[in-house]
C-alpha cells in the first residue's frame, strides 16, 4: 500500500502546476467540449448522405420485403437530424450554463437551501449532496422537451412509440427519486471517504464503488426495476425449453427466466442478463418474442452467453476499473487547486478550501476530450468481444460435443446461421441503419455493423469447417 501511495504521490508531483498556475480551465472547457460536439455533429454529416442510398447492400437484398427498406432509411435520417440538432443545442445549453457561473451559483444555492432547514457551512456533505441535485434538477429542464419530442414525435412517427403521457411523466418523476434515494446516500459515502483518507483516499473509494456495483446487480432486478417494467417468467414452451437446455449444457448459473413487457414503451426489442457470478437471470422482451422465432432468440442467447463464456462482463469491469483507478490517481492535484475554482467563477473563500464535490466536478468537464478518446477505445474492445461471442456461437456445436458428446450437440449445426438471419429480422424490423460511415461506427458503436457481422460469421463457419477436415 505505501508503495502504491508513493507512486501516486510522485504523479501529484507532476500535477503540482494546477495548484499554483493561473490558467484560464474555463475556456480550456469551452474550447474542448465544443471541439468534441463540432467532432460529433461532423461525424453525422458523414453519415447522412447514406440515408440517401436507394437500395441495400447486395449481400441483404433479399432480406428487406418491398418498402422496408425505405422506411429504414428515412427513419435514420430523421434520427441523425434529431441527434445533429439536440447535440448542439445540448452543448450551447451546457457552454451557457458554464459561462454565466450557472455552477458557482448553485453551490452558492445549496449553502442558502440548508442554511434554512438549518444546517451551516460547515456540514460540507450536505451542501454537496443539496448542490448535485440542484444540477441535476435544473439542468434536466432545458432538455425534456428534446426527450418529449424523441417520445412523441420521432419514435411515433415511425411506429415504435408505446409510451402514453401519462407513463412519461411517471418514469421522469420515478427517475428522480431514484436519483435520490440512491445517489445521496452514495454521495455521502464517497465524501466521506474522502475526509476521511485524505490524500490516500484511491484505494478506499475503489473498493467503495466495486461493491456499490455489486450491491446494485442485487437492487436493480429486484427494486429499481420493477418500477418500470413487468417482469414474469418466461411461459412453459419450445422457447423456454430450449434456452433452460442451453444453459445446462453450458453450465450457465441460471436462477430466474424472465420476459418483460418492453412493448410497454416501445416496439424495439432486446435480451440481456445480469446478475452475481452463481446467480444469473435471462431477460427477454417480449417484443423480441413476437419478432422473432424460438430457435432464432435461442441462438441470441447463444451469443449472450458466449459473453458469460468469455467472462466479458468481468474484463469490462477491470477495465472501467482501471479507467476509474486513472481518474482518481489524477485528482487529487485538482482537489487543492484553487486557481481552478476561480477560473469557474467560484468566490474566493470558496476557492480557497476547495469543496471535493466541486473539485470532482470540474475535473471532469476538464477530461472531456480525454473520455471522447477512451469511449473510442472502449467501443474497439466492445466490438472485438461481440465478435467473439458470435465465433462462440458459431462452435457452440463443437463445444458441447466436447464435453457432452453427439447427442447433448444435436441440433446446434445451424446455430450461426440462426444467428445470422435473427440478427437481420432484429435489424429490419427495428429499421436499424445498414449503411454505416466506418469513422462514425468506430465512435459511437460498441458492435460491428450488420454486414461486418454476417462477414464474420461466415468466416466463423468456414473455419469451423475447415477444422473438421
Amino acid at each position: 500500500m505505501d508503495f502504491l501511495h508513493g507512486q501516486l504521490a510522485n504523479v501529484q508531483k507532476q500535477l503540482s502546476f494546477v495548484q499554483t498556475d493561473p490558467i484560464d480551465w474555463k475556456l480550456y472547457v469551452q474550447v474542448f467540449s465544443w471541439s468534441v460536439t463540432l467532432f460529433e455533429s461532423y461525424l453525422l454529416l458523414r453519415q447522412y448522405p447514406l440515408y440517401s442510398k436507394t437500395a441495400p447492400p447486395p449481400a441483404l437484398e433479399k432480406d428487406f420485403e418491398p418498402g422496408a427498406f425505405e422506411k429504414s432509411q428515412a427513419y435514420g435520417k430523421d434520427k441523425a437530424k434529431f441527434a445533429l440538432f439536440s447535440g448542439l443545442y445540448k452543448q450551447a445549453v451546457d457552454s451557457s450554463l458554464l459561462q454565466v457561473g450557472f455552477y458557482s451559483w448553485s453551490w452558492q444555492a445549496a449553502g442558502s437551501l440548508i442554511q434554512k432547514l438549518g444546517y451551516g457551512p460547515q456540514y460540507q456533505i450536505v451542501q454537496s449532496i443539496a448542490f448535485v441535485f440542484i444540477l441535476y434538477f435544473l439542468s434536466t429542464i432545458p432538455t425534456l422537451p428534446l426527450s418529449w419530442y424523441g417520445t412523441f414525435v420521432l419514435e411515433e412517427k415511425h411506429g415504435f412509440n408505446k409510451t402514453t403521457p401519462k407513463l412519461f411523466v411517471t418514469d421522469l418523476i420515478k427517475s428522480w427519486g431514484i436519483a435520490f434515494v440512491f445517489g445521496a446516500p452514495f454521495l455521502a459515502i464517497f465524501l466521506k471517504i474522502f475526509q476521511w483518507a485524505g490524500d490516500r483516499f484511491v484505494p478506499w473509494l475503489m473498493a467503495f464503488m466495486i461493491s456499490f456495483q455489486l450491491i446494485m446487480v442485487i437492487l436493480y432486478p429486484t427494486v429499481i426495476q420493477p418500477l418500470f417494467n413487468k417482469l414474469s417468467p418466461l411461459a412453459d414452451g419450445d422457447l423456454r425449453t430450449r434456452i433452460e437446455a442451453l444453459a445446462s449444457k453450458l453450465k450457465f448459473p441460471l436462477k430466474h427466466l424472465y420476459e418483460i413487457d418492453g412493448s410497454k414503451r416501445s416496439s424495439h426489442s432486446n435480451a440481456y442478463f445480469f446478475g452475481l457470478p452463481w446467480s444469473k437471470h435471462i431477460v427477454i422482451f417480449d417484443t423480441l418474442i413476437q419478432q422473432s422465432k424460438p430457435e432464432e432468440v435461442e441462438a441470441v442467447l447463444a451469443h449472450e452467453l458466449g459473453h458469460w463464456y468469455f467472462m466479458h462482463p468481468t474484463k469490462m469491469l477491470v477495465i472501467s476499473q482501471l479507467h476509474i483507478f486513472t481518474i482518481l490517481a489524477l485528482f487529487p492535484a485538482f482537489l487543492h487547486a484553487p486557481p481552478v475554482l476561480a477560473s469557474f467563477d467560484y468566490p474566493a473563500h470558496v476557492a480557497k478550501n476547495p469543496p471535493t464535490i466541486v473539485a470532482f466536478l470540474l475535473f471532469q468537464m476538464i477530461l472531456t476530450p480525454v473520455e471522447a478518446v477512451v469511449s473510442i477505445a472502449m467501443n474497439a474492445v466492445s466490438r472485438k468481444f461481440e465478435f467473439e461471442a458470435d465465433r462462440f456461437a458459431v462452435e457452440l456445436e463443437d463445444r458441447v460435443k466436447a464435453t457432452g458428446g453427439e447427442k447433448e450437440a444435436e441440433g446446434m449445426g445451424d446455430m450461426g446461421e440462426r444467428l445470422g438471419r435473427a440478427l437481420v429480422s432484429l435489424h429490419v424490423k427495428n429499421l436499424s441503419t445498414v449503411w454505416v460511415d466506418w469513422l462514425y461506427s468506430a465512435y459511437h458503436h460498441s458492435h460491428p455493423t450488420l454486414t461486418e457481422r454476417l462477414k464474420g460469421l461466415e468466416q466463423f463457419q468456414a473455419a469451423k469447417e475447415k477444422k473438421r477436415l
